[in-house]
Protein backbone atom coordinates (compact mmCIF):
# COMPACT_ATOMS: atom_id res chain seq x y z
CA UNK A 1 0.00 0.00 0.00
CA UNK A 2 2.84 2.67 -1.26
CA UNK A 3 1.15 5.90 -0.54
CA UNK A 4 2.72 8.58 -3.20
CA UNK A 5 1.73 11.75 -0.67
CA UNK A 6 3.73 10.00 1.95
CA UNK A 7 6.35 12.34 3.62
CA UNK A 8 9.38 10.97 1.87
CA UNK A 9 7.74 11.14 -1.87
CA UNK A 10 7.06 14.59 -0.65
CA UNK A 11 10.18 15.61 0.44
CA UNK A 12 12.43 14.04 -2.19
CA UNK A 13 12.46 17.05 -4.37
CA UNK A 14 13.61 19.26 -1.56
CA UNK A 15 16.03 17.07 -0.39
CA UNK A 16 16.83 14.43 -2.56
CA UNK A 17 19.55 12.79 -0.23
CA UNK A 18 17.68 12.76 2.55
CA UNK A 19 15.38 10.65 0.84
CA UNK A 20 18.30 8.51 0.07
CA UNK A 21 19.25 7.83 2.97
CA UNK A 22 15.58 7.31 4.26
CA UNK A 23 15.68 4.31 1.45
CA UNK A 24 19.17 3.26 2.47
CA UNK A 25 19.78 3.51 6.11
CA UNK A 26 16.05 3.40 7.63
CA UNK A 27 14.78 0.99 5.55
CA UNK A 28 17.76 -0.40 4.07
CA UNK A 29 19.63 -1.06 7.65
CA UNK A 30 17.01 -0.65 10.20
CA UNK A 31 14.29 -2.17 9.08
CA UNK A 32 15.96 -5.28 8.01
CA UNK A 33 18.12 -6.29 11.16
CA UNK A 34 17.43 -9.24 12.61
CA UNK A 35 16.12 -8.56 16.21
CA UNK A 36 12.69 -7.02 15.45
CA UNK A 37 9.94 -8.45 13.02
CA UNK A 38 8.80 -5.85 10.79
CA UNK A 39 5.51 -6.27 12.36
CA UNK A 40 6.80 -5.35 15.84
CA UNK A 41 9.28 -2.74 14.07
CA UNK A 42 5.91 -1.03 12.73
CA UNK A 43 4.31 -1.24 16.14
CA UNK A 44 6.92 0.25 17.38
CA UNK A 45 7.50 3.09 15.18
CA UNK A 46 3.99 4.33 15.07
CA UNK A 47 3.41 3.90 19.17
CA UNK A 48 6.63 6.37 19.10
CA UNK A 49 5.26 8.52 16.42
CA UNK A 50 2.11 8.99 18.86
CA UNK A 51 3.80 9.86 21.43
CA UNK A 52 6.17 12.93 19.49
CA UNK A 53 3.02 14.01 18.35
CA UNK A 54 4.49 13.20 14.85
CA UNK A 55 1.05 13.37 12.91
CA UNK A 56 2.37 14.36 9.72
CA UNK A 57 4.34 10.83 9.41
CA UNK A 58 1.85 8.99 11.00
CA UNK A 59 -0.42 7.46 8.19
CA UNK A 60 2.22 6.03 6.32
CA UNK A 61 3.63 3.86 9.35
CA UNK A 62 -0.10 3.24 10.02
CA UNK A 63 -0.01 1.96 6.73
CA UNK A 64 3.18 0.06 6.61
CA UNK A 65 1.80 -1.66 9.92
CA UNK A 66 -0.94 -2.43 8.05
CA UNK A 67 1.29 -4.13 5.22
CA UNK A 68 3.42 -5.97 8.04
CA UNK A 69 0.39 -7.84 9.23
CA UNK A 70 -0.86 -5.37 12.11
CA UNK A 71 -4.15 -5.40 12.27
CA UNK A 72 -6.62 -2.78 12.31
CA UNK A 73 -7.58 -3.98 15.85
CA UNK A 74 -4.21 -3.72 17.01
CA UNK A 75 -3.84 -0.21 16.00
CA UNK A 76 -6.66 0.85 18.11
CA UNK A 77 -5.83 -1.03 20.57
CA UNK A 78 -2.42 0.40 20.30
CA UNK A 79 -3.82 4.48 20.28
CA UNK A 80 -5.95 3.76 23.57
CA UNK A 81 -2.89 1.83 25.13
CA UNK A 82 -0.23 4.83 24.59
CA UNK A 83 -2.83 7.45 25.73
CA UNK A 84 -2.22 6.52 29.45
CA UNK A 85 1.41 7.27 28.55
CA UNK A 86 2.12 9.72 25.99
CA UNK A 87 -1.41 11.90 27.06
CA UNK A 88 -5.02 11.12 25.81
CA UNK A 89 -4.41 14.86 23.24
CA UNK A 90 -1.24 12.62 21.24
CA UNK A 91 -3.92 9.26 21.15
CA UNK A 92 -6.58 11.52 19.77
CA UNK A 93 -4.87 12.79 17.19
CA UNK A 94 -3.85 9.43 16.12
CA UNK A 95 -7.27 8.53 16.37
CA UNK A 96 -8.14 11.62 13.59
CA UNK A 97 -5.11 9.97 11.25
CA UNK A 98 -6.24 6.49 11.70
CA UNK A 99 -9.68 7.06 10.93
CA UNK A 100 -9.68 8.18 7.30
CA UNK A 101 -7.43 5.22 6.36
CA UNK A 102 -9.60 3.10 8.33
CA UNK A 103 -12.90 4.41 6.34
CA UNK A 104 -10.82 4.15 3.19
CA UNK A 105 -10.17 0.71 3.57
CA UNK A 106 -13.65 0.49 4.37
CA UNK A 107 -12.99 -0.83 7.77
CA UNK A 108 -15.34 1.96 9.44
CA UNK A 109 -18.31 4.03 8.30
CA UNK A 110 -17.30 7.09 6.14
CA UNK A 111 -17.83 9.85 8.13
CA UNK A 112 -19.88 11.86 4.93
CA UNK A 113 -22.20 8.74 5.33
CA UNK A 114 -22.69 8.68 8.89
Amino acid sequence: MANPSSSKARIKPVVPRLAELIDDVVYGDIWARPGLTKRERSLITVAALIGMKQTEPMRSHMEKALDNAVTPDEISELITHVAFYAGFPASLSAALVARPLFELLGLIPSEEKA
